[in-house]
């Protein structure tokens, strides 16, 4: 096998084990309510979020042994990206008396736990 075969077979390898390290969603949070992604033992993941509701949302950290930081409000139409590190949740946080909606894509580490608490 030529160098340039194996650098093509090696580049396509990793480009398949790079996307099926994703996932994407649209996520639905109801009023006063809260989507926790990542409230178990993880590796680190990256999640670009978008606010596609008419009400703000806050998004903040929580590490799995206690304790919350990095608060941010996204308003609405906007978009963040959040590097979360290993054992740590990312908590969207809908705090108004409406339904809202976020597209999520979640790159790195995807065995998370998802769930919603109020």
């Amino acid at each position: 096998m030529n160098n340039q075969l194996k650098i093509v077979i090696t580049s396509l390898i990793l480009v398949t084990m790079f996307s099926a390290c994703s996932l994407t969603s649209q996520t639905t949070i109801k009023p006063k309510d809260s989507f926790v992604l990542g409230d178990n033992k993880h590796g680190s993941f990256h999640v670009a979020l978008k606010n596609i509701s008419k009400q703000e949302i806050e998004v903040y950290k929580a590490p799995i042994d206690g304790g919350t930081h990095s608060y941010q409000i996204v308003k609405p139409k906007k978009s963040v990206k959040v590097s979360v590190d290993r054992n740590t949740a990312l908590v969207i946080s809908n705090k108004s008396s409406d339904t809202v909606d976020v597209q999520l894509k979640v790159t790195g580490d995807t065995g998370l736990s998802m769930g919603y608490k109020n």
